[in-house]
């Protein structure tokens, strides 16, 4: 499962980075160049993790972090600063972030870092898991889907959408959910769209798409994973 996240950071070619960074490892990244537009875009997208600079025009990073976690204890929150004393590092953990990251940036600890935490907040932990629904293998791990043993070979989308559902079978997500939690913070995005994913996804997994035995259609409310 990918995570998303919001970078927040007023030097455009810094948030560049951290983005190509996070990218490569397989994240959905939203970038802003201050603090406002960070509070603005975390309470709309709802992230992960906010990769926060703490020097930002308008609120600063420190301020944006002091109200993320008094409005929500579970996102994590990472500071990336020039500020590298100890106290700078133990204010910002007092407010409320979960790790801080002096610059210049070392790619190989920011990776790590955002790993680290999401693994903490339970984003990375079922990475190692597969999941099975009756003949059907979703690893996560290792982006694969079988089908009684056999490899089915699917895009980033179809598999996003199989993995949501069947972490858990027999709930229904609405069309707008499966937007929410498998498109990352991609634009424009209409329900139609999830249902032609839905469509190519149930041709390569069940042996009769007319009538699915995994990826069934709750008419009026959205897709459900059987439980079996």
């Amino acid at each position: 499962m990918t995570a998303r996240i919001l970078v927040a950071d007023d030097d455009p070619k810094h948030a560049q980075l951290i983005r190509l960074y996070l990218e490569r490892e397989g994240h959905h990244v939203l970038t802003v160049g201050d603090g406002r537009a960070a509070l603005e875009q975390a309470r709309a997208r709802r992230p992960d993790l906010v990769i926060l600079d703490v020097m930002m025009p308008l609120v600063d990073g420190l301020d944006v972090c002091r109200i993320l976690r008094a409005e929500s204890s579970s996102i994590a929150i990472l500071l990336v600063t020039a500020r590298s004393s100890e106290n700078d590092m133990l204010l910002g953990l007092d407010i409320g972030a979960d790790d801080y990251l002096a610059k210049p940036v070392s790619p190989r600890e920011l990776t790590a870092r955002v790993r680290a935490l999401l693994r903490r907040i339970g984003t990375a932990d079922a990475q190692s898991a597969t999941l099975r629904v009756g003949d059907l293998e979703v690893d996560a791990g290792r982006f694969e889907v079988r089908v009684a043993g056999a490899t089915v070979h699917l895009t980033a989308k179809e598999f996003g959408i199989v993995e949501l559902l069947a972490r858990e079978p027999g709930r229904v997500f609405t069309r707008g959910q499966i937007i929410d939690k498998t498109f990352g913070f991609e634009q424009d995005v209409s329900e139609r769209t999830v249902d032609a994913h839905v469509v190519n996804l149930r041709r390569k997994i069940e042996t009769d798409p007319a009538e699915p035995r995994y990826v069934q259609t709750v008419y009026g409310r959205g897709y459900r994973m059987a439980e079996q």
